[in-house]
């Protein structure tokens, strides 16, 4: 017990779960959880972007996961919207996701979605890191 105590505080997990925890109730107190949700994905989106620039100009290569990333995070956010605030439509039958736009387009996001995943999938196992590493265990 004493051991994981001294984990959890020499992790810095504190912190972040402080943040999460004063974040979640500000949110929560205003009625404002989505818009908190989907800023903060906005902020992550920020992040990947200029993670990926950065890592441009230092290395001079594109790194895909940083990328990938992004996209994915635009369209889990996209999903969420459309979800959360847009929707108010039931979907009683296969029939209701194609007579309705909103319900088509989040059928189209979450292909969009899985098929990012595959592509980030496909840019671990083939990113160069990968690659030496398999050459140097060979």
């Amino acid at each position: 017990m004493k051991k994981t105590l001294v984990n959890f505080f020499s992790d810095k997990l504190y912190i972040e779960l402080s943040i999460t925890s004063v974040l979640f109730l500000i949110a929560l107190a205003m009625d404002k959880l989505m818009d908190f949700i989907i800023y903060m994905l906005y902020f992550v989106i920020f992040l990947e972007i200029v993670r990926a620039v950065v890592n441009y100009v230092r290395e001079q290569r594109v790194t895909m996961t940083l990328l990938v990333d992004a996209f994915i995070i635009l369209a889990l956010r996209e999903f969420i919207v459309n979800v959360v605030k847009v929707n108010k439509e039931d979907l009683g039958s296969l029939e209701a996701i194609f007579s309705s736009p909103i319900n088509f387009n989040l059928l189209i996001l979450s292909g969009v979605i899985i098929f990012l995943l595959l592509v980030r999938y496909l840019s671990i196992i083939t990113s160069q890191k990968n690659v030496l590493k398999n050459i140097e265990e060979d």
